[in-house]
């Protein structure tokens, strides 16, 4: 038996129909109608998908316009979301036309990747879409966030000392900030100072409009599930924010009558490392809280080299973004490399044939000051990979040498999948610490 579920997309008067597929797909237990309030702060109808049963929605998902940071340089990307089908439907080719409409759409658009957060890890790549920013979970128990000074600036010659302090990322350690306690929504502006001044120089993260910044500092009750209202601390000086943190705490006492109360962090950004162990210092020495619990936080996070003792973070480490490469040569193109490359690499797209084929990929290293060139060729591949491997490997955090490892990359000319994994490389590590 074969069905057709016609796909368009839908209204802002239909979102509350819309609303009710992920609810059931994620098994929702918050009220939809709040939701929905909430969700039309940043929804773009004209980039939905909705997939129907006769007049009932079945399928959903629905794209949001970013700039995302990429090594050296930004681009943008379409971040998807509200991926879901009823369960009643499942099984049956909706996500899959759904996904496949939206890159579509996509690819017509001037957006030359698209990113996403998987819900399971084992859907997204069967559409080209590749792991490309881990991220860690921390769990830190009462008395165990003693931190390791932050280290004094070496006696640095008069001109090394002043060329460090004009450096956009000093080398220099500054005086510790002083902290303000203050409500969310009316520090937005400082939160946006301190996150717009990070962004460009992290991969992974994305451009927050304001509707995001109001969804992001929306704190209905309904969400808190026990804990206490969203918090937030201002590292700052006289000259304005160093940083930021958001966190809430569900409280609790033990039957021994001794605190047990968890601090979640939110969102935790520093401009320097002063700000940076102020920030986690304050958080970590919290009375009555038993344990301090903070997600989706960088591969690199400071945090780890701050500890005395880093075990006592007990990471965990879980795939967080995940990129697919829409327009092949303008992603590459809008990138920076970490050395000089020329490669030819054979690139498989079977949902996005215009990737595929033979691509010769030059770029000089950061001092080079040339822009990078991809064109197409015929000459024979240094490399194989599917469209897939290549997202993932996008921002600059997955080696391309652990994918080949696991058979996802094929080399034909020796030395040719180092120089492209080091030269897609980057520091920092790519992170994207808002969910979508």
């Amino acid at each position: 038996m074969s069905f057709s579920y016609p796909i368009r997309p839908v209204a802002d008067s239909e979102l509350r129909a819309f609303a009710e597929v992920p609810d059931h797909a994620f098994n929702s237990n918050w009220p939809t109608d709040k939701l929905v309030e909430l969700d039309r702060l940043v929804f773009e109808p004209e980039r939905s998908l909705v997939a129907f049963d006769g007049d009932r929605m079945v399928g959903t998902t629905v794209a949001y316009s970013f700039g995302l940071s990429v090594p050296g340089g930004t681009v943008d990307a379409a971040g998807i979301s509200g991926v879901g089908v009823l369960p009643t439907h499942r099984r049956r080719g909706i996500l899959s036309a759904l996904m496949r409409r939206q890159l579509a759409d996509v690819a017509a658009g001037q957006e030359p990747v698209a990113a996403l957060f998987a819900s399971e890890a084992a859907i997204y790549g069967r559409y080209g879409y590749g792991s490309a920013a881990d991220q860690y979970s921390f769990v830190i128990h009462r008395g165990e966030g003693s931190l390791r000074p932050v280290a004094s600036a070496p006696a640095w010659p008069a001109e090394v000392a002043a060329q460090a302090v004009n450096a956009a990322t000093s080398a220099v350690s500054v005086a510790p900030p002083s902290l303000r306690l203050a409500e969310p929504r009316d520090v937005i502006a400082d939160m946006k100072a301190v996150y717009d001044r990070i962004r460009p120089t992290r991969p992974g993260m994305v451009t927050r409009h304001d509707g995001f910044w109001q969804l992001h500092t929306s704190d209905p009750e309904f969400m808190r599930e026990g804990s206490s209202p969203m918090r937030c601390v201002i590292a700052e000086d006289s000259a304005g924010p160093r940083g930021y943190s958001v966190y809430s705490v569900k409280p609790d006492w033990g039957r021994d009558g001794m605190p047990a109360q968890a601090l979640s962090v939110r969102e935790l950004f520093w401009t320097d490392p002063a700000a940076c162990a102020a920030l986690w210092s304050d958080l970590l020495s919290r009375d009555l809280v038993k344990e301090v619990r903070a997600r989706q936080r960088p591969i690199d996070d400071p945090l780890l080299h701050l500890l005395a003792d880093p075990r006592r973070a007990r990471a965990r480490v879980t795939d967080g973004l995940w990129i697919r490469i829409v327009d092949l040569p303008t992603a590459l193109l809008r990138r920076c490399y970490s050395s000089a490359v020329d490669v030819v690499i054979e690139v498989a797209d079977d949902l996005l044939p215009g990737n595929g084929g033979r691509w010769r990929l030059q770029a000089g290293g950061p001092a080079d000051g040339s822009k990078p060139t991809c064109e197409r060729t015929s000459n024979a591949a240094d490399i194989a990979l599917p469209v897939s491997a290549l997202g993932a490997a996008y921002l600059g955090g997955t080696r391309l040498g652990a994918l080949a490892s696991a058979g996802q990359v094929t080399e034909f000319t020796p030395g040719a999948l180092a120089a492209l994994s080091t030269a897609m490389w980057w520091d920092p590590a790519p992170w994207s610490p808002i969910m979508f």
